[in-house]
């Protein structure tokens, strides 16, 4: 026998109402906290995002300096003396930042996207329990009518058997006439 799920029953059972307003407070809350974590990550991409500014105008500058025409002579006794190594340094430490940007924004997209899938949960939740509420006065209703029938059916459905009388705590007597009873005596 295999364990596949029923298409035709509920994966899970209808939550209450005080059961959905838990989950809605919940998901609140998880909104509220994803959003502090975003604020927070945007004042650290924005900070990168100055750093690897910085880096930018250095290396345009850098470049600037390194203009051939100009100062073909001096670049050329410069990177003997050593001030190439200091370039590689500063090129890798503004690839290194762009890299961190770059990663800092797919991970505030990513939060982001996670923030959307949580409100359109949040806003569908609160639509079934919308839908929820507008079933609620007849199902009240349908509970009234199964306990005016019950009370009417069941005592008469108890009194018709040995068994049931026995449990009302009646006896299963038969009648002058020849029909069968439940008695209840009297002491």
């Amino acid at each position: 026998m295999t364990d596949t799920p029923d298409p035709d029953q509920p994966e899970f059972p209808a939550l209450s109402d005080a059961e959905l307003r838990e989950t809605l407070d919940l998901m609140a809350t998880a909104v509220a906290s994803m959003s502090n974590r975003i604020d927070g990550l945007t004042m650290v991409a924005n900070k990168q995002i100055a750093v690897s500014t910085e880096a930018r105008i250095a290396a345009f500058a850098a470049r600037e300096q390194t203009n051939p025409e100009k100062y073909g002579e001096l670049i050329g006794q410069t990177v003997d003396g050593g001030i190439a190594d200091s370039l590689t340094r500063l090129n890798k430490a503004a690839g290194v930042l762009l890299d961190s940007a770059e990663r800092s924004s797919a991970s505030f997209q990513e939060t982001t996207t996670q923030h959307s899938n949580t409100l359109r949960l949040i806003q569908q939740l609160r639509e079934k329990q919308q839908s929820d509420r507008r079933w609620l006065p007849w199902v009240g209703l349908g509970g009234v009518v199964l306990a005016l029938v019950l009370t009417a059916a069941l005592p008469r459905f108890l009194a018709s058997n040995a068994s049931a009388c026995a449990v009302l705590g009646a006896s299963w007597t038969m009648t002058t006439t020849g029909v069968n009873a439940c008695v209840f005596y009297t002491e």
